[in-house]
């Protein structure tokens, strides 16, 4: 079963976004307590999967591990507004900590081999990724109308 998207692009124009953004993803999850959760974190799109990356002991790995259930925006924070959120569910991969940890850094990172990509890479053995597979995406982007002035 695919990805159902909804509004303003298909799954080429979203995957282009995706691929186009460095902004953060945020990521939404209930705790136990059933309160909701929401956190920022670095992304890597591939293959219509969302991977993040942070250490196996933040909170939000015990929330996923106990409800994979997630929401997800990544959205302009300036004008024009444009964005995606969805739904999905998370997988907790271990393995893939310290691989999407480093194409994380070559994302985000303005200087890949500097003191904070080793201070990063130096916790990598604790890291874990976040496998997110949307089941929908909706988009936006209001940079038409927004320069039009309508």
């Amino acid at each position: 079963m695919g990805i159902e998207y909804r509004g303003t692009w298909d799954a080429a124009g979203v995957a282009r976004y995706l691929d186009e953004r460095s902004v953060p993803l945020r990521l939404g999850c209930t705790t136990a307590s059933g309160w909701p959760l929401v956190v920022s974190l670095w992304f890597w799109h591939r293959e219509d999967v969302l991977w993040c990356a942070t250490q196996e002991d933040a909170r939000i790995v015990g929330h996923l591990l106990r409800e994979p259930r997630c929401g997800f925006e990544v959205g302009e924070e300036e004008p024009p507004y444009a964005g995606i959120r969805g739904q999905g569910r998370a997988e907790i991969c271990k393995s893939d900590g310290p691989r999407v940890l480093d194409r994380l850094i070559e994302r985000y990172v303005e200087d890949p081999e500097g003191s904070f990509a080793r201070w990063l890479r130096s916790r990598r053995e604790h890291e874990v990724a976040i496998r997110i597979e949307p089941v929908w995406i909706s988009s936006w982007d209001f940079t038409a109308r927004m320069r039009s002035g309508s």
